[in-house]
């Protein structure tokens, strides 16, 4: 019998800290040699001229969550995980949402059951507290991450889930306690309720309202009020989809003060800008509902401020906060009301499937950041960040063979025809890149090949995490 089940030959193996000729041998789903040569094996694919690349994590996106009255998300656990496999994801984490006046474990246990068998790669659950009431805060949320759910996010913004600063101190108090990792929404809730009904008032109802009730500012306040709130309670944080300086800016200031924050970012922020949501030359300023998502993209400025924060180690990782809607869709961004005011526009874009191509091509093909920093922010970080190292995020001897075959010199251009996610639209259509995704697999199968998905859908599974030790003053 063979020792391997499967050896990768030829290719270059990249690591956050290592770039070297290799051979990878896979046994049972997981990285078992690696070696100059690799000859006793069942299997053989070709890697010459290729990189392998630890199959990428995408540690924010929203998949079949509820979004509002008469408004369906695009995306299910199949669809969503079918796209993140084409583009060269091995492993994604969704929310579980509480709504208001639920029970947070029924909730979960609900997500979690959507989640299987319909995976084609494994996922890993995050929470969402709405509502921390005393059972929560006492009871089920420490039960809960018990179980294996170890982070959990809260927001600062929106009417059915932000929570005041005692309700957020209340929940930064449990995860310190039981030793969950928390993403923070920072937006400050207040002031975009003033600026949208000023808006409002004076007649600026179309999308690109939506970028101006969401000045930096706004970010920067609550992402300063954030932080001080997890220095009182002595939490790292995460503070998640930075879109710009102001709010960099605040998160250098806390760890110039030894303040573990921890920061992430999104191609959006590196690619768009507010002008988007005029319509894109369109004519129709309704097609700005396709780049409505919060934060809003910036500037020209503001994207050449988040690559220096990328550059420099302000952001640990870079997600893409899938949140898909159909743009054409009366259940979608053009709903009944959307016209009305940006408002009841669906907040969230497509981006699950592009992260990677967008991001290899605009930092590595460009020489503004190395491979071993593209893996770093695409993999390593999430699964360090979130309980999933050493299992995942690198290529090492234990770890699983979630593995990305990378051709960095393939020229691409995004479309919508050639992309697998729910969504109708993409925000990138048109965009070129350089660097693609040839081939994915996941604990040692393949799952996708040349922009098609080949994996068995049931392959991916639910991951449970342990929760890490309570931090210390």
């Amino acid at each position: 019998m063979p020792d391997f089940d499967l050896a990768i030959r030829g290719g270059t193996l990249v690591t956050a800290a290592d770039t070297v000729q290799a051979d990878l041998g896979i046994r049972d789903g997981r990285i078992a040699a690696i070696a100059e040569r690799i000859t006793d094996t069942a299997r053989t694919l070709d890697a010459s001229g290729l990189l392998v690349l630890p199959g990428g994590i995408d540690s924010h996106v929203h998949i079949a969550q509820a979004a509002g009255p008469g408004i369906v998300m695009a995306d299910d656990f199949a669809s969503a995980t079918r796209a993140a496999a084409a583009g060269g994801n091995t492993c994604v984490m969704p929310f579980a949402l509480q709504p208001r006046g639920a029970s947070l474990r029924e909730a979960t246990h609900a997500y979690r059951a959507l989640a299987e068998g319909q995976c084609h790669i494994d996922v890993a659950i995050h929470l969402i507290v709405s509502d921390p009431t005393p059972a929560v805060l006492g009871q089920e949320l420490p039960a809960l991450i018990a179980e294996g759910y170890t982070s959990f996010k809260v927001f600062m913004t929106y009417d059915d889930l932000v929570l005041n600063d005692r309700q957020i101190l209340d929940v930064f108090d449990v995860a310190r306690r039981e030793g969950a990792r928390v993403m923070v929404h920072a937006e400050g809730y207040d002031t975009i309720r003033y600026m949208t009904e000023r808006l409002e008032r004076a007649g600026q109802t179309t999308p690109y309202g939506h970028a101006l009730s969401r000045p930096e500012l706004v970010e920067r306040e609550a992402a300063h009020r954030a932080i001080s709130h997890a220095e009182l309670v002595d939490l790292p944080i995460v503070i998640v989809h930075v879109s710009g300086e102001q709010a960099m800016e605040q998160i250098a200031w806390a760890r110039a003060r030894g303040l573990k924050i921890h920061a992430e970012t999104c191609p959006q922020y590196l690619t768009l800008t507010a002008e988007d949501l005029k319509g894109r030359g369109s004519g129709d300023p309704m097609a700005g509902a396709k780049y409505v998502c919060s934060p809003p993209p910036r500037d020209t400025a503001s994207q050449a401020a988040i690559w220096r924060g990328l550059q420099g180690g302000v952001f640990e990782v870079v997600s893409s906060d899938h949140c898909p809607f159909r743009y054409d869709d009366a259940r979608g961004k053009l709903n009944p009301r959307a016209k009305e005011s940006f408002r009841y526009v669906p907040n969230g874009i497509p981006g699950i499937e592009t992260r990677l191509p967008i991001l290899f091509s605009e930092g590595v093909s460009t020489g503004r950041i190395s491979l071993n920093r593209f893996v770093e922010l695409t993999a390593t970080n999430h699964a360090k960040l979130y309980g999933l190292y050493p299992r995942k995020g690198s290529i090492g001897v234990g770890f699983d063979a979630d593995l990305t075959l990378w051709d960095p010199n393939r020229r691409e251009t995004i479309t919508q025809a050639n992309l697998h996610h729910g969504a109708d639209y993409t925000p990138w259509e048109g965009f070129a890149v350089t660097g693609w995704p040839v081939m994915t697999l996941a604990r040692g199968e393949i799952v996708a090949e040349d922009g098609r998905v080949v994996g068995a859908l049931g392959h991916g599974r639910v991951l449970d995490r342990i929760a890490q030790a309570a931090p210390h003053p």
